[in-house]
């Protein structure tokens, strides 16, 4: 059994990562936070033309029809360049959203525009208090209890709320459900939000990885540097040692990512527990680097001056969004703690 990438999915990986690292600089991130959106039409024009916004739409709506598996890799990616453009969510939450309700005439109208660039579209949870992008977007699919309500960015009242991260634009958004803008209900509406919640957890996990790296990256550099006592601190034992209780645990989370990923795509019955699993793990580890990265660079790390600041407050960003540690623990663990829990080596690829 082969549980490997294909090559043409990391060959997608390192085009688009190529792509990230010369278009998506720091001093570009910095430059979008004075402006009014904090988005680029410039950019977005760029993902569309590489066909990654309509990257998991169907091919009948003029995408490309792939998956959660394909697009994992490139969602590490827009993390690891804290990619400001709500491609992930479009990609991995509101696309497959929006083909799961079904709804011949939404998919009809919204789908295409999608895929050729032309309309953002935005889910809002009550598991998040507030909808990123909601700003940008040019419809927005939001949860009412079992309900989901498909509404026009004329029908709602938007509250902006600072974020710890200046790329993110965050939203309190006031609206009234009505039967005209309700898509979906009852048990259909339920599975449409639960599978939502478990897209939008995948999609900070996968960017979660990639900032864990990139915080690595930046203090490795930094600590390469940096010298007293006429030698580079980052051959201090004790500065080594906060890079490599970071690294390990980046690897150990990639695994739960993938899987989640994979569940997602066949429709586990173990979904939610391996994307809590995912979320956790790499979030944790993203926390980690935040932490130790910070305490490598001493106190310039707390300053406004510094690169690191963009990944580490993105990172403590993605701790409480799509489902806080605690939520997702308390998912693991009603996994764990059940009576018939399937558990040890024997059981781990039962689905």
């Amino acid at each position: 059994m082969d549980f490997t990438f294909t090559e043409d999915q990391l060959l997608f990986q390192e085009s688009v990562s190529d792509f990230l690292k010369n278009e998506v600089t720091p001093e570009k991130i910095r430059e979008l936070w004075e402006t009014d959106t904090g988005r680029s039409d410039e950019l977005w024009a760029q993902l569309v033309e590489l066909g990654l916004a309509g990257m998991t739409v169907p091919e009948e709506f003029g995408g490309l029809g792939m998956n959660e598996l394909d697009f994992v890799l490139l969602a590490q990616e827009a993390g690891h360049a804290a990619l400001p453009e709500p491609l992930v969510h479009i990609a991995l939450v509101a696309v497959p959203t929006l083909t799961a309700l079904n709804n011949e005439a939404l998919s009809n109208e919204w789908l295409p525009k999608i895929a050729e660039g032309s309309a953002k579209v935005v889910v809002g949870l009550e598991q998040n208090v507030f909808v990123e992008d909601a700003h940008i977007a040019d419809l927005l699919l939001l949860q009412n209890g079992d309900e989901i309500h498909a509404l026009g960015k004329d029908q709602v009242e938007l509250i902006y709320n600072e974020s710890v991260d200046p790329s993110r634009k965050l939203y309190k958004v006031n609206w009234t459900p009505s039967a005209d803008t309700c898509v979906a209900s009852g048990a259909e509406g339920k599975a449409i939000i639960d599978a939502a919640l478990n897209r939008g957890a995948l999609a900070v996990a996968a960017q979660a990885l990639g900032l864990a790296q990139r915080m690595i990256e930046i203090s490795v550099q930094y600590t390469s540097e940096r010298q007293q006592f006429g030698v580079a601190i980052g051959t201090f034992q004790a500065v080594k040692h906060h890079m490599a209780n970071i690294a390990y645990k980046l690897e150990y989370a990639k695994t739960p990512v993938a899987r989640a990923a994979y569940a997602l795509v066949n429709n586990l019955s173990t979904v939610d527990l391996n994307v809590s699993h995912a979320k956790f793990a790499a979030c944790e580890v993203s926390d980690l680097a935040a932490k130790n990265c910070v305490q490598v660079h001493g106190a310039m790390g707390y300053t406004w001056e510094v690169d690191l600041q963009i990944f580490m407050k993105k990172a403590w960003a993605f701790n409480n969004t799509w489902g806080d540690a605690a939520f997702h623990k308390n998912r693991v663990a009603d996994f764990v703690l059940a009576d018939n829990a399937l558990l040890g080596a024997g059981n781990t690829f039962l689905s």
